[in-house]
């Protein structure tokens, strides 16, 4: 699978940990060949970071990036499907980018069909993983299309979370978004306020902006 510009806006927009991510523990639902760990290693490395992967084949390219890191004592790997799979801890934080479409025409090669819809992962299913192994005062972020946003806040709903920031995100000034992170917890007593952002990955010439500029340059080697 390609690493794509939104997954890496993504997670160079994870958060990070007010105490430098000692004892945080962290789970990549659906890592593929362990993008979004690695880049959360890297801006967190004292965080104990799990990484699931239904994929044989991208799971152990994960393995393999893992150990050519500089964070391999630092990212587990497991190769299982995250709704059976028995997790023995709960986390601080989940992460996830998700299979995008459930409904729409699937490609011919299987991989890329796991991976890019919910066949084997709807969000529903995800959002209740996430309900059962989030610590009370954990939090999530996710990677999802805009236009399911009003499903998908209705997800959030019946899940009892709340929804602390929304970015969304666009291919240029001149595109309408096309891709939204949404970083929730566990709802609380307390009435929370959402907090909107949005990021362009390019300007009206296809030009980087300098948001996303500012976002990858400890990722990107050319910016």
């Amino acid at each position: 699978m390609k690493v794509t510009t939104d997954s890496c806006l993504f997670g160079s927009l994870l958060p990070t940990s007010s105490k430098g991510g000692s004892g945080w523990n962290v789970l990549d639902i659906g890592t593929g060949t362990g993008l979004l760990a690695l880049m959360f290693a890297q801006k967190n490395p004292d965080a104990i970071i799990d990484a699931i992967e239904i994929d044989q084949e991208a799971a152990e390219q994960a393995r393999e990036n893992v150990e050519a890191s500089p964070w391999k004592g630092k990212i587990n790997i497991i190769h299982a499907n995250a709704k059976s799979f028995a997790f023995n801890k709960k986390y601080d934080l989940i992460i996830s980018n998700p299979p995008f479409y459930e409904s729409e025409i699937k490609p011919e090669n299987a991989r890329r069909s796991i991976a890019h819809h919910s066949g084997g992962l709807l969000l529903e299913e995800l959002l209740s993983v996430i309900k059962s192994i989030l610590k009370p005062d954990g939090s999530f972020s996710l990677l999802l299309p805009f236009k399911r946003n009003t499903e998908i806040k209705n997800l959030l709903a019946k899940y009892e979370f709340d929804i602390l920031q929304m970015i969304f995100v666009r291919q240029s000034l001149n595109h309408d978004y096309f891709r939204i992170i949404i970083i929730g917890k566990n709802k609380s007593e307390k009435s929370v306020k959402t907090d909107f952002d949005e990021i362009s990955i390019c300007d009206e010439v296809q030009q980087y902006t300098a948001g996303f500029m500012k976002s990858l340059k400890d990722y990107y080697l050319h910016l």
